[in-house]
């Protein structure tokens, strides 16, 4: 059974569920279309950060230019560039027993594609979420409906998965950003 979560909220999640070793995270939205017309292309991203809370380096930023990281520890598995459909539009798949001792949490985000050039944001987006999908067994752990409180951001965390002693535990962020992946870059750390 599903658990619905807030903003805020945090729930163990290899404690409570034992033997949940590889997790699909699944992500989705749509877009309001009266607002500017144009095609919206949202893009989800993960980042590896050290315990100061930034990553070091390319290997630790996972994206549709790059992937996977640490031999498949994170993936990312396409870019959707319409979000077309229904259910995830795009999904990150973590390996927990492959990511690094020295990575002690994942940052889960999603962003406008050239969304301050397009005059595009987040309070044109709607129906936003994230989900939690235990790969093994194919049965959803957790949801986040992110709700629509963001009018001007461009990028958005959606959640972070995190370690606690020898568990994972995952929290529901829902921070908004304005300039986009740049943005995001710069708040983990890495040179632009």
């Amino acid at each position: 059974m599903s658990i619905n979560l807030s903003k805020g909220q945090r729930i163990d999640l290899t404690k409570s569920n034992p033997g949940l070793t590889r997790a699909i995270l699944g992500l989705g939205w749509d877009t309001n279309r009266y607002t500017g017309g144009g095609d919206f292309d949202l893009d989800a991203s993960a980042f590896l950060l050290y315990e100061d809370g930034k990553a070091r380096s390319e290997e630790d930023f996972v994206f549709y230019n790059h992937l996977t990281a640490y031999n498949g520890a994170v993936e990312h598995t396409g870019d959707n560039r319409t979000g077309a459909g229904d259910g995830d539009d795009e999904q990150i798949r973590v390996d927990f027993t492959l990511v690094p001792p020295q990575i002690t949490r994942i940052g889960i985000t999603v962003t406008i594609h050239d969304g301050d050039a397009r005059r595009q944001n987040f309070g044109q987006v709607s129906n936003a979420f994230v989900r939690l999908v235990d790969e093994g067994s194919g049965q959803e752990v957790l949801r986040y409906d992110l709700g629509e409180e963001f009018s001007i951001e461009t990028a958005i965390v959606f959640c972070e998965l995190y370690r606690h002693g020898a568990d994972w535990k995952f929290q529901a962020v829902g921070s908004g950003f304005s300039g986009g992946l740049a943005a995001l870059v710069r708040n983990y750390g890495l040179p632009l």
